[in-house]
């Protein structure tokens, strides 16, 4: 079987602004069809790799289960450095099945890539349609006031519809865990990103913004664990023209 892996784009892990990509198996090496690891390459080529993790369900003993975590994370990581990626100082790690916990097997038969990704480079290999997170833009809790670390990263994003006077941008909010409130947060954090931007002079005919609230994760809901829910409750943009 030919590989493929199953493509999470972009989403933020923790405070210190790392994203992850999740490759998602069906059995031993045989990757799940959906998309290919070179269309993630090709779209992230200065990604710094930090972290390669690899789990498995509880299907056969635990010393299988182990082995075949190793095989998987050695197995991306031939790919990637067959690639070119960066993988200097590179953690990998095998958690086997001690860190199963989904309902459904397909769930934990995984390796998780840890990387820093740069938001112009990304933009820069981006086709219309394509969705992008704005890493470490984040919010005071429960409003739509944007914390002090997130300035750099609304200053990359200006920075980049200067340079490009064909982009155009649709601004995307989303929450996670349980049903969105009457406050609308996501839509509000969506506009404040797009309210920055066209105080800073872009044109609105170039923004746009919407909200999905909890609709569109990219894990199900409930989440299972605090990574999750801040991987679901993010700001993207999706390339509307370039």
């Amino acid at each position: 079987m030919k590989p493929t892996l199953l493509l999470l784009l972009f989403f933020c892990l923790s405070a210190n602004a790392q994203e992850q990509f999740t490759v998602y198996f069906d059995f031993d090496l045989s990757e799940s069809p959906n998309s290919k690891l070179s269309d993630w390459v090709a779209k992230n080529p200065k990604a710094k790799i930090a972290k390669i993790y690899g789990y498995a369900d509880k299907t056969g003993n635990d010393a299988y289960n182990k082995e075949l975590s190793e095989k998987r994370v050695q197995y991306v990581y031939e790919k990637l450095k067959a690639a070119g990626m960066s993988l200097d100082n590179v953690e990998q790690k095998t958690f086997g099945e001690d860190e199963s916990t989904a309902e459904y097997h397909a769930v934990d038969r995984k390796v998780v890539i840890y990387y820093s990704a740069n938001l112009t480079a990304q933009v820069s290999t981006a086709k219309v349609g394509d969705k992008i997170r704005l890493q470490n833009v984040n919010f005071h809790k429960n409003s739509d006031v944007v914390l002090d670390e997130s300035k750099p990263v609304l200053d990359e994003l200006l920075k980049i519809m200067k340079e490009n006077p064909k982009l155009k941008i649709q601004i995307q909010g989303h929450v996670c865990c349980m049903p969105e409130t009457t406050a609308k947060i996501s839509e509000k954090r969506a506009k404040t990103v797009y309210n920055f931007l066209i105080k800073n002079r872009i044109n609105k005919n170039r923004l746009s913004y919407t909200s999905f609230g909890n609709t569109k994760p990219i894990y199900a809901i409930p989440e299972q664990s605090e990574e999750e829910r801040i991987a679901n409750r993010r700001v993207e943009i999706e390339i509307v023209a370039n």
